[in-house]
């Protein structure tokens, strides 16, 4: 059978050699040019044999700066594209291969179903939700969700602001300033860039300001891989910066949720005045699937905001006392009841917000708890065990901050064991067995380094970790 044909868009002015890309693809199709160099003084990659590429988007996914797009096609229907030229031409096709942008909805168009990535449904969830400001620096693999909100513009419709922050740091720190005037701002980053911000989570916590904060989470540590992992658990759930504080942490598992939970996490941050999270694998950051987006609602006005956000910093209007929005507090009574203020604050959380999905756990034998993409492997793995007579129900949490640890007890109740499939070391286990208070056996199963496993060896971890026949 005749291989895909592939091609290869670089903007070779924004490219600047760090050859990643060249060394991720598996046929050794990209190369630097020798001599030539770009405006800015860099040896910039180029397709060397196109004719080997098949589209696999190795390169695509390597590279930090979104220079690079990639398009597949059966080799006996060429695709026919728009405005952009491929870098190099194909001799077998005679011509340029061109980009056709894809006849998506706009921000402003009404509710209807697309196909996008779950970082691009991010970005436009946002733009739909009314947000004021994006502040962030592009990492693989969330960069899409900056460059959607380039492609979108929403500064010349809904007046948002987007901004390419100089790093996380910087980033953090101007959504800690948006939401301590009232503004609906977020950011978004991936692990590396998540470790980055954690200071300035720390401070909006013991500042009471509402804001969204996205980790597509990678492998590492360090600067590890660009391939999907769930090890910022801990991070996540536990209070990544200094204090005793949370933020809520919802895991989607699909793209519809990725741009649903962009809503929900701004409702709930402003309702509890938190950082509110969503944190998702990079599997679930970059699979295409349809979602339903949703219709466009407007800015809320100074106005607005003084009403619902009277805490801000929005300039003194009449003779209402000043708004002072700090982390700080020397006196050390005044700060411990800033700290009951704040653990109250967390129970109620706990009380009224804890999410989680129940499947087939009435009967169950045997659970599997798991999110994120994991909840989705696993959901075949459960119905593989279930066609063999084995009695597998599953519990996705959908908060992994509040953790769903009643619903998680009372599904185990006539269970003979978990399992608790992750992409890491075993993180989430911790407080599967905490809720179970340890009285029946608790598995884990995990990939590291980017790689996910497949349905049967969930199946297969269960069935030879309980010694199921």
């Amino acid at each position: 059978m005749a291989k895909n044909i592939g091609a290869v868009t670089i903007d070779s002015e924004r490219c600047k050699g760090c050859n990643l890309c060249v060394v991720a693809c598996p046929l050794g199709v990209l190369a630097l040019k020798g001599r030539e160099v770009n405006n800015r003084g860099y040896h910039f990659a180029y397709m060397e044999s196109p004719d080997k590429c098949i589209g696999c988007q190795s390169c695509a996914l390597v590279c930090p700066d979104a220079c690079i797009e990639v398009y597949k096609c059966p080799p006996t229907a060429p695709p026919k594209r728009g405005a952009l030229a491929v870098e190099a031409e194909r001799p077998d096709q005679g011509q340029a291969l061109q980009r056709e942008e894809p006849a998506t909805e706009t921000s402003a168009q009404p509710s209807n179903v697309t196909l996008m990535k779950g970082n691009e449904a991010l970005a436009v969830a946002a733009i739909r939700y009314g947000a004021d400001g994006y502040f962030g620096y592009p990492i693989t693999p969330q960069s899409e969700v900056l460059e959607r909100l380039e492609q979108e513009m929403p500064w010349e419709t809904t007046g948002m602001v987007v901004v390419q922050a100089e790093s996380e740091v910087a980033a953090i720190n101007m959504v800690y300033a948006g939401a301590s005037c009232g503004k609906a701002v977020f950011t978004s980053t991936s692990s590396p860039g998540f470790s980055l911000m954690q200071e300035g989570m720390s401070y909006m916590a013991a500042s009471e300001v509402p804001a969204l904060v996205i980790n597509v989470m990678r492998g590492g540590p360090g600067l590890g891989t660009i391939h999907p992992s769930q090890a910022d658990y801990f991070q996540a759930t536990k209070g990544g910066g200094h204090g005793d504080y949370h933020a809520i942490v919802l895991a989607p598992s699909s793209v519809q949720e990725m741009a649903d939970f962009v809503g929900l996490g701004w409702d709930l941050a402003f309702k509890y005045r938190c950082v509110s999270m969503i944190l998702a694998d990079g599997v679930i950051g970059q699979m295409m699937e349809k979602v339903v987006l949703p219709p466009q609602r407007p800015r809320r006005t100074d106005d607005e905001i003084r009403r619902q956000c009277p805490w801000a910093v929005t300039g003194r209007k009449g003779m209402r006392p000043k708004n002072v929005v700090t982390s700080l507090e020397l006196d050390d009574d005044k700060m411990e009841a800033n700290n009951l203020r704040f653990q109250a604050t967390y129970r109620l959380i706990e009380q009224n917000e804890t999410r989680c999905e129940l499947v087939d756990t009435d009967d169950c034998d045997w659970l599997i708890v798991a999110f994120g993409s994991m909840a989705r492997i696993s959901m075949k793995a459960m119905e593989l065990a279930r066609a063999r007579g084995i009695k597998v129900g599953m519990v996705r949490p959908i908060t992994l901050w509040p953790f769903p640890a009643e619903q998680i007890r009372k599904a185990a109740a006539n269970a003979k064991g978990i399992l608790v499939p992750e992409l890491d070391a075993g993180q989430m286990i911790e407080d599967v067995k905490l809720a179970v208070e340890c009285r029946l056996p608790v598995e884990h199963f995990g990939r590291l380094g980017g790689n996910v496993p497949t349905p049967d060896e969930i199946l297969d971890a269960l069935t030879r970790g309980f010694n199921i026949a």
